[in-house]
């Protein structure tokens, strides 16, 4: 991966959509540091579309969030989606390819993000295809820790899970604290407890989002929102127990003023720099 350009531990990012284009492509250069893009939503786009991306690339890096591999399903891996998503990073020389530790489809596209069984034969499943999914794409991958609502067949914890597909893949971990947050709530688990028991050398980034309250004990995880207060402390938390990492703000949908955006990026910043401020400092040498 010659020329990849590296992100700073305490770099923060926002996505990359195409509502947001005409303010990304005119923005401060210390606005945000990085870009994060969903592949499939790229991948072979031309026109003006294709235009605005290039010049992005060019200015910014770039870090990929995948939407459909469906690591946890039963069909065959896309491996000509895959050989693509491999072309794509080497062209926009991305630094860091995430999916979701999920399933998406089953004889079709299932258009939502659906719990695996916690249980060792799904360890094992889905530690095979992110070990193939790595083979193909010729870099280690970070897989999501996603928010759920249900959880069947469950033979362990999720915390448990998680860390026994992240060592039998040997892959790394995209941290979604609003994701910790959230299934937090709605499983009634301690959320300072799941973190304590991750694999911090292993968490390539972090993101950071809002969700939506649909009751006191039922969160719904959302990126349509500003980020929460409870999240925002999560966050701080997550710093002081692991340091810096490259941090993403994800807003989907329900797009704010962009200068909104930027003021919750100088929140990360602010958090960043009261819970893990060695870090922040040797972050730039």
């Amino acid at each position: 991966m010659d020329g990849v350009r590296p992100l700073n531990a305490d770099a923060v990012g926002l996505g990359l959509r195409r509502a947001l284009l005409g303010p990304l492509r005119s923005a401060a250069a210390t606005d945000f540091d990085f870009l994060e893009l969903a592949p499939e939503n790229w991948i072979g786009v031309g026109g003006r579309y294709g235009d605005a991306l290039g010049e992005l690339a060019a200015r910014h890096p770039l870090v990929c969030h995948g939407l459909s591999l469906s690591l946890g399903g039963t069909e065959p891996l896309d491996e000509t989606f895959l050989t693509r998503v491999r072309r794509f990073l080497d062209q926009h020389q991305v630094r860091l390819y995430s999916e979701h530790l999920s399933y998406c489809s089953d004889d079709g596209h299932l258009y939502d993000l659906l719990p695996i069984p916690f249980t060792e034969e799904a360890v094992h499943h889905v530690a095979a295809r992110i070990r193939q999914t790595q083979d193909i794409v010729g870099r280690r991958i970070a897989l999501e820790n996603t928010s759920t609502y249900a959880t069947p067949h469950q033979e362990m914890s999720e915390i448990d899970f998680t860390n026994a597909v992240l060592a039998e893949a040997d892959c790394e971990l995209l941290l979604d604290v609003n994701n910790v947050y959230v299934n937090s709530i709605n499983h009634r688990y301690d959320a300072s407890a799941f973190l304590a028991a991750l694999p911090g050398e292993r968490i390539a980034y972090i993101h950071v989002a809002g969700h939506y309250d649909e009751a006191d004990d039922l969160k719904i995880d959302t990126h349509g929102a500003p980020v929460k207060d409870a999240v925002w402390s999560l966050l701080g938390e997550a710093y002081r127990r692991f340091g810096a990492r490259p941090t993403l703000l994800e807003r989907d949908f329900n797009f704010p003023p962009y200068a909104e955006l930027v003021s919750e990026l100088d929140t990360v910043r602010a958090v960043l720099r009261e819970h893990a401020p060695a870090a922040a400092r040797q972050a730039h040498g």
